[in-house]
């Protein structure tokens, strides 16, 4: 891990992620519907970072900057998790503020509630823990999540992660105080 450098993040294009079910790919212009509708639903959005969405046009500024030259951010990786027979959107995994002389990163997800249940977002979220492990060369990956998010706590503990601890009112998302729990994995500890 010594000899990684920054070269690797400033150089590497977003891979596309492959598992047995799911296809772990770049965004689109086509994926503006899926984008909405995730984020349209208030059920996907209440542990998020931002109020649920009300018109398309929030998913079009979403995926403005991850179309054009600013999608090359050496500190952050976006997929769209996909079916990988029909390449249609499901939801999505992110791995962002990379700190490349820290050797360690953050990731978020959000999965489509009709996939939800299924494995589908502990198989994406595994694949790209594998893939900051073992192709980008971390150390440590961590998570913030909200504390009442609990089949989001389960799956982030079920592969590894600890609890490291409790931030009270962090967040403020449509007018509401959230708190933040906050989790890190350990490439020793990753349960593949």
């Amino acid at each position: 891990m010594a000899g990684v450098s920054h070269v690797w993040f400033e150089s590497m294009p977003v891979p596309i992620l492959d598992t047995d079910r799911i296809r772990l790919r770049p965004y689109r212009a086509d994926d503006r519907d899926g984008l909405f509708e995730l984020f349209g639903d208030p059920l996907v959005a209440r542990y998020w970072s931002f109020p649920t969405w009300t018109d398309v046009a929030q998913a079009v500024e979403f995926l403005a900057p991850l179309l054009g030259p600013e999608a090359d951010d050496p500190t952050t990786q976006r997929w769209v998790i996909a079916d990988r027979a029909s390449d249609a959107f499901a939801g999505n995994t992110t791995l962002f503020s990379l700190h490349p002389d820290q050797h360690r990163t953050e990731i978020g997800f959000a999965l489509l509630r009709r996939h939800w249940g299924l494995g589908i977002a502990r198989e994406a979220v595994s694949r790209v823990i594998s893939h900051g492990f073992d192709e980008l060369g971390l150390r440590r990956i961590e998570a913030d999540i909200d504390p009442r998010n609990a089949p989001s706590i389960a799956l982030v503990e079920r592969l590894g992660f600890q609890r490291e601890g409790h931030l009270r009112e962090r967040w403020v998302v449509a007018g509401q105080v959230c708190d933040s729990a906050i989790f890190g994995l350990l490439q020793r500890d990753f349960r593949r």
